[in-house]
């Protein structure tokens, strides 16, 4: 299989060197915005190149992962799907609007393409899949994490210029189709589980800062006709952005090397 990767930040990175370390994977192309990031990552690898166009390389490639941001994925997914090429999207929230998710879907159907969307950093979402073939009558996705996971957003830094949170707060609470535009970098698994479950706008979703925590933990709480699930997980922060958990790269990895096998127990 040969690979592209657009994104060479802490999951685009990770997934590259576990991607380099499996036979399946012939070749890996790397696209970053800044060519540097992307040329630094392939001088590490055995079997990767540096290279600038996702349209160059869907000519060239099995699998398109995108690693990079919310805008990033909105750009190349029709590109990509267009070409009948497969795309794994870690920035889930790039399918918060309906037009648009229901046009790349009617795309990829067309030409025979799989828009894949691995777990994330969350747990439960198999038990929410199941139930949603029944009645679902409630999701809520509460997420904590320290102030540091939540650098450079706009949205809090308007409420919270110069004011130091000293004890668990709501930041927070509304729905999964304005968490996802408010916190772009940060609620990925919102977008997941309202394209699984219940939609964009009945899923619940409250933010907490906790400065005393050392984990993202996400709290998945499904109710319906099935009965309920409640699941929560705590995640360490990625070493390289603690915006991002260290479960979601590893839940990209585990899905690639579900897809190379043809693996599918569990679904």
């Amino acid at each position: 299989m040969r690979l592209a990767i657009v994104g060479c930040g802490s999951i685009g990175s990770e997934l590259a060197r576990a991607a380099d370390n499996m036979s399946e994977v012939k070749k890996i192309y790397l696209i970053d915005q800044d060519d540097a990031a992307a040329e630094k990552l392939a001088a590490e690898l055995k079997k990767a190149a540096a290279v600038h166009s996702v349209e160059q390389e869907l000519y060239h490639c099995d699998l398109m992962i995108e690693a990079a941001s919310q805008a990033a994925a909105r750009e190349i997914i029709p590109k990509v799907v267009g070409r009948g090429v497969d795309i794994m999207i870690m920035s889930v929230g790039a399918l918060v609007d309906d037009d648009y998710r229901k046009s790349v879907y009617d795309i990829a159907k067309g030409t025979g393409a799989r828009i894949l969307v691995p777990s994330g950093a969350l747990c439960g979402t198999d038990g929410l899949s199941s139930a949603s073939v029944g009645r679902i009558d409630d999701v809520e996705l509460v997420m904590t994490k320290n102030m540091e996971s939540f650098i450079d957003v706009p949205y809090l830094k308007e409420r919270y210029s110069g004011v130091e949170i000293k004890k668990p707060t709501i930041v927070y609470e509304g729905v999964a189709r304005e968490a996802v535009k408010l916190f772009p970098k940060n609620v990925n698994v919102a977008a997941t589980v309202s394209i699984m479950g219940i939609g964009f706008d009945k899923t619940k979703v409250k933010i907490i800062v906790d400065p005393e925590t050392h984990f993202n933990s996400h709290e998945l709480i499904v109710r319906g006709e099935f009965g309920e699930i409640s699941s929560k997980t705590k995640n360490v922060p990625s070493p390289d952005n603690p915006a991002t958990s260290h479960l979601a790269a590893l839940s990209a990895i585990s899905a690639l090397k579900r897809v190379i096998r043809n693996d599918w127990v569990g679904i």
